[in-house]
């Protein structure tokens, strides 16, 4: 852009010094309710244009539902980058922000997305970095790049204190700044809310009773399970749960995360999921799958498209995937009955959605 010559009324003053210079945020000089109109357009042009797919043409004539976060001081999980030379203007600090558009590392002194906690860590070692143990917080000696997690009173990084517990509802949960997990806490609590209302009404309905001819014993599955979180949620409404994960760290992790539960876990690709999960004829009730931004590996679509699992729900971080993988569904024989929006990124373009399926 060159020259403004007529502002939008949408446009806003950009609240971060480092915006257009960090790569990170690229949409915060729009206002955010129109940040939240901008991402329901794409993604339900996504689902039009790739998928073919009309939500609001469906069976069920969905419409898509918004979930909208805190527009600033959301994020509790960021990846840095260690300056070792390698930035100018680097104003003694040791660790910054990739550069917008470039391979240049910007050493950021403050992040109004990031919460208070990550905050006071950029600003350095405010009043309360003896709650926080920002004294403890140390640089990997041979990573270029580390994850900081922070919530409440507690401060997890990489080359630190990389393991900690931390609330979520009315569980605790063990995360490691090592290992991928949600960034924005309350809009995961939101989802999982969302997750649960329909996976009780799954566990309930005649259809997946009708799916094993055994009554209401029938399992669930969290694929692409991370550290166990939807699995830890609803492990209650089923008498089993199978989870399913490539990153052998996060299997275990899940595994002390769900300790006492009944599962099984299973450290493969998803292009291995069909040939042992989908093969034992396992009655499953519902499915989760919170795939990464690629989506789901083909034959596991068409592998889900072709199963008689009553609920799928759909956890997606990339609407372009969602849209392809959910026209796989559909062609299978499953009808798109609820397409959510969450928004976990405010002043970014990235989105969240949760798209449920039903055969």
């Amino acid at each position: 852009m060159l020259e403004i010559v007529e502002s939008s009324p949408v446009r806003v003053k950009p609240a971060c010094a480092f915006y257009n210079k960090c790569g990170g945020c690229n949409l915060q000089h729009i206002e955010y309710n129109a940040q939240l109109k901008i991402k329901e357009n794409i993604l339900k042009d996504s689902f039009l244009r790739i998928g073919g797919i009309e939500p609001s043409q469906s069976k069920q004539n969905t419409q898509i539902e918004v979930f909208s976060s805190s527009p600033f001081e959301y994020r509790n999980r960021m990846q840095f980058h260690c300056l070792r030379g390698l930035a100018k203007n680097s104003d003694s600090r040791k660790y910054g922000l990739k550069g917008r558009k470039s391979s240049e590392i910007i050493a950021v002194s403050d992040c109004p997305v990031a919460v208070s906690g990550i905050r006071e860590l950029l600003t350095s070692f405010s009043p309360r970095s003896a709650d926080l143990n920002i004294n403890s917080f140390a640089l990997p000696v041979e990573k270029d790049r580390f994850t900081v997690f922070s919530k409440d009173s507690v401060l997890l990084s990489e080359g630190g204190q990389q393991r900690g517990k931390i609330k979520l509802l009315d569980k605790e949960i063990t995360v490691d700044s090592g290992i991928f997990f949600q960034s924005n806490c309350v809009m995961l609590e939101k989802l999982i809310l969302q997750l649960r209302e329909i996976a009780k009404e799954a566990a309930k309905s005649d259809s997946a009773a009708e799916s094993n001819g055994t009554g209401r014993n029938f399992s669930m599955a969290d694929l692409y399970c991370g550290a166990g979180t939807y699995a830890l949620f609803l492990s209650d409404l089923f008498p089993k749960i199978i989870l399913a994960e490539e990153n052998k760290n996060a299997v275990s992790l899940a595994r002390e995360n769900l300790k006492g539960i009944d599962a099984e876990y299973f450290a493969l690709r998803d292009t291995e999921w069909q040939k042992t999960i989908f093969k034992e004829k396992t009655a499953f009730g519902f499915v989760v799958v919170d795939p990464p931004r690629a989506g789901l590996a083909q034959k596991l679509a068409l592998t889900l498209a072709q199963s008689k699992i009553p609920v799928i729900a759909y956890v997606s971080c990339d609407p372009a995937s969602l849209a392809r993988d959910a026209k796989i569904l559909m062609n299978g024989g499953y009808d798109l009955t609820a397409l959510k929006l969450f928004d976990f990124y405010p002043q970014t373009a990235h989105i969240e959605s949760l798209a449920v399926f039903e055969r």
